[in-house]
């Protein structure tokens, strides 16, 4: 008897986290789903069914959407996993100032997204940004980066990455810092070169750390907005819609029904994207 007292008094402890958790996590996420299925204002609402989803799908930019959407996530995942190992491994080097430049690295994570777009909105300006008058004084012209359709996306996909490298950044370097140093040690003994260390070490086993970077980006990119909103608008056009910006552009409307179909539509497009590559790259972690 004592022991089952004992075991409900320690679920006690996570009553108020559960309670946190449900009024402000899971009751919102239920409830987006009961009114993704209907036509509702802040004062009513009406059951309409599938209507909703029904012209949501029949958005005039959603396959623009959908295909900024993976290439946004893509591209920013990359790029945040090649750079992020790369500065880890130079980070964790006998180097000089090695923590103000681990500073460095992080601290565009602690800047708010809507300022880096802002600022890099500034500095891409096609005649009097930081970018094009530099290139100007070598001989180059600069492009127009968020005003040419074919560039707007590459632009703040560039930024995104310039964003997010730092946490991946730490990441790395944690995953690094916890690999035994005896193999190395062991290495240097057989005379390995640093690539060989790099490659049959350093890799390696810093499996389960790129793992965690691979999803947190993915997911972070599936559902990017502010960055895309905040330096282009979803424009020129509708050339760098994502999903998100779409979803914000009809609850500006007033579509909220259809915005909230939607957010779950984005829900849903993370969840299948996200989960399969999760088991498969943990899948292969175990492998190894």
């Amino acid at each position: 008897m004592n022991t089952m007292n004992n075991k409900m008094y320690s679920y006690y402890f996570l009553l108020p986290a559960a309670i946190i958790y449900f009024l402000f996590f899971l009751f919102p996420t239920l409830m987006s789903f009961f009114y993704s299925f209907t036509w509702w204002t802040l004062t009513d609402w009406e059951f309409i069914g599938f209507e909703n989803f029904i012209n949501f799908f029949q958005e005039p930019s959603l396959r623009i959407g959908f295909r900024n959407t993976l290439f946004f996530a893509v591209t920013a995942t990359t790029g945040k996993v090649v750079l992020g190992l790369l500065f880890a491994v130079f980070l964790c080097s006998k180097i000089r100032n090695r923590g103000l430049l681990r500073s460095i690295v992080f601290f565009p994570v602690l800047i708010s997204a809507i300022a880096i777009g802002i600022a890099f909105s500034v500095m891409m300006h096609p005649t009097d940004g930081i970018i094009n008058s530099n290139l100007a004084k070598i001989g180059l012209n600069g492009p127009n980066w968020l005003g040419e359709p074919s560039l707007a996306i590459f632009s703040v996909a560039f930024t995104d990455i310039w964003r997010g490298v730092g946490i991946a950044t730490v990441i790395f370097i944690a995953g690094i810092m916890a690999i035994p140093w005896e193999y190395r040690e062991a290495l240097k003994i057989d005379g390995g070169s640093s690539f060989q260390e790099f490659w049959h070490i350093t890799l390696p086993l810093s499996r389960p750390a790129m793992n965690t970077v691979i999803i947190l980006a993915l997911i972070d990119g599936l559902r990017n907005f502010d960055l895309v909103w905040a330096m282009t608008g979803g424009g020129p056009g509708f050339s760098s819609d994502v999903l998100a910006s779409i979803i914000y552009k009809q609850y500006a409307g007033g579509f909220y029904g259809l915005a909230t179909a939607g957010n779950v539509i984005l829900f849903l497009f993370i969840a299948l994207i996200a989960f399969p590559v999760f088991k498969f790259i943990n899948r292969r972690e175990v492998d190894l």
